[in-house]
Parts: structure tokens; sequence; C-alpha cells
């Protein structure tokens, strides 16, 4: 079953500085093995002025859940997760899920 492992970016503290390191952050991504295929999003703001929920997703997909557990072990990650926690700060929620085409 295809896993993806989802980082869950809530909004920055400074909103320009995230998206000035967002290009390097995705670059480092990118090189984790055993990745199929990554998805990126920007959150939408909310139309009635409310802050919004998150403000950017970034979604990594492997082939299984034990390839997924293994690429968060490899030193590329090792550069990639410590990087986006430093930037994400709004905070950051990491999620692996089962993905379910439908």
């Amino acid at each position: 079953m295809t896993t993806a492992i989802t980082a869950i970016i809530d909004v920055p503290h400074d909103s320009a500085a995230f998206e000035a390191g967002y290009p390097e952050l995705l670059r480092l991504a990118k090189k984790i093995p055993d990745i199929q295929r990554m998805q990126t999003s920007r959150v939408w703001p909310k139309e009635d002025g409310t802050p919004a929920p998150a403000h950017r997703l970034i979604s990594l997909y492997f082939a299984d859940y034990d390839a997924a557990s293994r690429a968060v072990t490899t030193a590329e990650a090792g550069e990639f997760i410590p990087e986006l926690f430093a930037l994400a700060t709004g905070g950051v929620r990491i999620v692996f899920a089962d993905v379910e085409e439908g």
C-alpha cells in the first residue's frame, strides 16, 4: 500500500522568511531515497478573514509503510527534517498515511 509522509506546516511567524527558505527545503526533500513522488500545496486563506489552519503541506509518497519508515532513518532525511523544523516557526506536524485511491 502506498504510504504518504505529510508535513502539515502551520502558519509561520514570518511567512516571507519561510518562503525564502522553502526552495532549499524542497531540494533537501527530493534527495530522500525511494520517494516515488512529491506533492506540495499552499493552503488558501480563509474567506472570512480568520487565520488559515495551516500554511503549506509537503507530501512524500513511498511504495509502502516499510519504505517510508526506512527513508526517515537516512542521512538525507537527517538533513531535511531539522531544516523543516527550523523553518516552520509556527509549528509542524508530520503524519504517515495509507493512501486510498477513490
